[in-house]
């Protein structure tokens, strides 16, 4: 019996070598999760139990378990390169089979879906084309390269004091008629770049003139022509009256026989605008009604005051855009991936997806640092980053193995002696048996 027991004993130790051995390897493995080897003791026993005066039978390997804790989390510099910081699992898809990984080396294949190097795509939820994230399945997350379409602007909002001690210009016959070019028949402008439906630039100029107390007019122009009529340089005109505290009272347009400047809720609406088209062959001007914005342009004019204070646009915001190409990708802590393009706007493109599992011991390792999910895992927990006990994303980082070196070689050594030990405990024994047969 000491035979087998010693055997137990080398067969254990050389195990734990194995194990040893397999986590000093794969020290520098991103995600990689240390092993530990687990044993215990054997005995003989019946249906009645053990003697209290039986001897062991050596020891067994009862487990090999892996501990799940979280490795130190570096800066790569690599926009694709994430880290998991808390509890969870990357989602792969090799055409339809899930995998879990946390080694977040990624990159894009050739049809710019995010991938593994060896091709596994990375899973998540798409967004919408206004960047709204849609959690109706997982989908492999994918980099959309193609221009960002432009948008005509629909909507003009800006913050305005006019002020309320300045001169007025009385409007003609008394007073000058209104010329862009002379500074003196108006009292301020300001221009606003807006974009058509084919995302080309023009620019639209509003003339403030103070016309009597608390009386503003403004006119408008877009590329110095009328909205409505390209060979016509008269503009839009529109009437502000403010109350006595300064707010707006009144707000009236010229209205034109389509109502193209019409006044609803302290909103100027130039209707079905059409930015003008120079042809310098002819020397004319002419509608460019393809790229027209047949709902027209809303002037948001709420915001306009009348203090005593000098005449000033405070703030402005404007929804429309040109062509855009992209420019970076970011990725936030909730896994949302942000495209910033060459227009100066950003949209979500996509949201990342990580998994939990009520038992990790029970996961099946497969290689590749990846893991399946078994009965005894349980089904994955899928999420967004940072919901409930899910952990948030780092970009530009990478989870490093959670192997401790100093303390695998101090059980490289521990591994070291225990074999010799069984060994010696198999010489022991067979010095006995040839002591006993010498004495027969």
């Amino acid at each position: 019996m000491s035979f087998n027991i010693g055997l137990s004993g080398l067969y254990a130790a050389s195990k734990q070598l194995d194990v040893t051995g397999n986590n000093i390897a794969n020290v520098a493995t991103t995600g990689f999760k240390s092993s530990r080897a687990e044993f215990e003791d054997v005995y003989s026993a019946s249906k009645l139990g053990v003697g209290s005066k039986t001897v062991g039978n050596g020891v067994r390997l009862a487990a090999v378990s892996q501990q799940f804790g979280q490795g130190d989390v570096n800066n790569t510099g690599n926009v694709l390169d994430m880290a998991i910081q808390g509890q969870g699992y990357f989602i792969l898809s090799d055409n339809g089979s899930l995998s879990y990984t946390r080694a977040g080396a990624f990159q894009t294949n050739k049809d710019n879906y995010v991938v593994t190097s060896d091709g596994l795509r990375l899973q998540g939820y798409a967004a919408d084309e206004n960047g709204k994230i849609i959690k109706s399945g997982l989908t492999d997350l994918k980099i959309d390269t193609s221009a960002l379409a432009p948008k005509a602007t629909s909507l003009i909002d800006q913050g305005i004091n006019l002020n309320s001690s300045a001169d007025s210009i009385p409007l003609a016959p008394t007073g000058p008629a209104f010329v862009p070019t002379d500074e003196t028949t108006y009292s301020k402008k300001f221009s606003t770049e807006i974009y058509d439906s084919q995302g080309n630039k023009h620019t639209m100029e509003q003339y403030y003139r103070k016309t009597d107390q608390n009386t503003w007019t403004m006119y408008t122009l877009i590329d110095g022509r009328n909205p409505q009529d390209p060979t016509s340089t008269t503009p839009l005109t529109g009437t502000m009256t403010f109350k006595s505290d300064g707010s707006i009272n009144t707000m009236t347009g010229s209205v034109a026989p389509d109502d193209s400047f019409a006044v609803v809720n302290n909103v100027f609406t130039v209707k079905g605008w059409i930015p003008s088209a120079y042809n310098s062959t002819t020397g004319t001007w002419s509608p460019n009604g393809s790229a027209a914005n047949p709902d027209g342009i809303r002037l948001d004019m709420n915001s306009t005051t009348s203090y005593n204070t000098e005449t000033a646009r405070l703030s402005q915001s404007q929804d429309g855009y040109a062509t855009g190409i992209l420019s970076s990708l970011s990725i936030d802590s909730t896994g949302v991936m942000f495209a910033s393009f060459s227009n100066q706007q950003s949209r979500a493109i996509g949201q990342l997806a990580i998994a939990s599992f009520a038992n990790e011991q029970g996961l099946e390792q497969q290689g590749g640092t990846r893991w399946k999910e078994t009965y005894s895992s349980g089904i994955p927990g899928i999420d967004t980053p940072k919901t409930g006990t899910l952990g948030s994303i780092s970009s530009n980082s990478l989870e490093e193995s959670n192997v401790n070196l100093t303390q695998e070689l101090v059980e490289l050594v521990k591994a070291q002696s225990n074999y010799q030990a069984n060994a010696k405990t198999i010489s022991t024994q067979s010095s006995i048996m040839q002591t006993i047969i010498q004495m027969t």
